[in-house]
């Protein structure tokens, strides 16, 4: 295989175009020290640096939570090229894909081959969800064999395949027996070992809770549970805690309801919010964690998402939504500088037409359909005024 420092010095970037390319490979080899860096920061101290200001951090989870739920098999070259746009976007959390067996998830078989792959970029985080100590085991195997197969100016300057995993558990009995096949109490207990195991190999560990306000299968959930569930995971080791309504069924009352309940026993730094968009209330309820103090948000490009385990969810709350309601507010997003320090909203935009067009459908995304019905009509509005320059 092509090391990835000799793609980058051939400009091999997929889905930029050449000038973008040729800078890009410029910044990764000036910015070789943050990426070192980045590698040796691990364990509890990770909660967003922007919790107590208003930066606000985005985590991208299209190319895994947004795509786990596609009916057809997603080619892993897509799934790549899908992860490389974010990140020249100015995404500096993206989840990358999936180590669970493609038995129960197909749309994530091949993630080992896509993390490698990748062109990775500095000061960007690659996360992957784990559902198990075998897919934990599955990584450490990948990123064994990438560390002795690197050369040393490559470990000085590429960052690893993933430096993070996910782990989740739910806040009822109900959810975790239909995804999981065991009950809150039991998924706690198997997830311990493999916090614990990530940990000691120099990863970071974030959590999930899953259907945090309602469950498809037992209804309006009990914010103690929740509150309970997001502890037992900070204690566990994980440096976030993402709170999901998986079902999106939410409203900006709950979502202040259950924030206040788990800030009891979680400090709100280390909390995120996870909102999918079935009822139209996830950008309002993006707003409202805001203002309770959470500063990192889950989102994904073009709204792509839903849950294989909760019966008519739809997609995640779109980053372009996302980005586009904070524009102008008290907010800044933060971004790398290939987002010029925040996530660009045109660029986004363009990735969530894309990968959509690569599914056979249009963007969900309110702000995506607007965006690019503007561009289209400056463009004719253009086109018009040039042929009645030439009358």
């Amino acid at each position: 295989m092509i090391s990835l420092t000799s793609r980058l010095a051939r400009g091999v970037v997929r889905g930029t175009s050449s000038s973008l390319t040729s800078s890009s490979s410029t910044r990764l080899q000036a910015s070789s020290s943050l990426a070192s860096r980045n590698r040796t920061q691990v364990g509890r101290g990770y909660a967003t640096e922007a919790s107590k200001s208003n930066l606000v951090n985005i985590v991208e989870v299209g190319p895994r939570d947004g795509l786990q739920n596609e009916k057809g098999i997603i080619p892993v070259d897509v799934k790549v090229e899908l992860i490389e746009r974010l990140a020249l976007a100015g995404c500096q959390n993206i989840e990358a894909g999936s180590f669970v067996s493609p038995k129960w998830v197909p749309q994530m078989a091949g993630t080992a081959e896509v993390i490698t792959r990748m062109t990775r970029l500095p000061d960007v985080h690659y996360a992957v969800l784990v559902p198990n100590q075998k897919g934990l085991d599955n990584l450490n195997t990948l990123l064994s064999t990438y560390n002795a197969s690197s050369s040393t100016s490559d470990a000085e300057t590429v960052p690893p395949p993933s430096d993070e995993i996910s782990i989740f558990t739910a806040a009822t009995d109900a959810f975790t027996k239909a995804n999981l096949n065991t009950s809150i109490k039991e998924s706690l207990s198997r997830l311990q070992p493999v916090a614990r195991a990530a940990l000691d190999h120099g990863l970071r560990v974030r959590g999930y809770v899953s259907v945090a306000i309602a469950c498809p299968y037992s209804g309006q959930v009990d914010y103690q549970k929740v509150k309970e569930v997001a502890k037992e995971l900070r204690e566990m080791g994980c440096y976030e805690v993402s709170l999901g309504d998986t079902v999106g069924q939410g409203t900006p009352t709950q979502v202040a309801e259950m924030l206040e309940d788990v800030k009891k026993s979680v400090p709100v730094e280390m909390l995120a919010g996870h909102f999918h968009d079935t009822y139209g209330t996830a950008v309002a309820n993006v707003f409202t964690a805001l203002e309770h103090g959470v500063r990192t948000i889950d989102a994904s490009v073009g709204g792509l998402g839903g849950c294989p385990y909760s019966p008519g969810a739809t997609g995640n709350v779109a980053t372009e939504d996302v980005l586009y309601a904070l524009k102008g507010s008290k907010y800044h997003v933060a971004g790398s500088e290939y987002g010029k320090g925040t996530i660009d909203l045109e660029k986004m935009t363009e990735i969530g037409w894309w990968i959509s067009n690569k599914l056979g459908r249009d963007s969900v995304s309110r702000a995506g359909k607007a965006l690019k019905a503007r561009k289209i009509r400056e463009a004719e509005m253009d086109k018009d005024g040039e042929i009645r320059a030439k009358l």
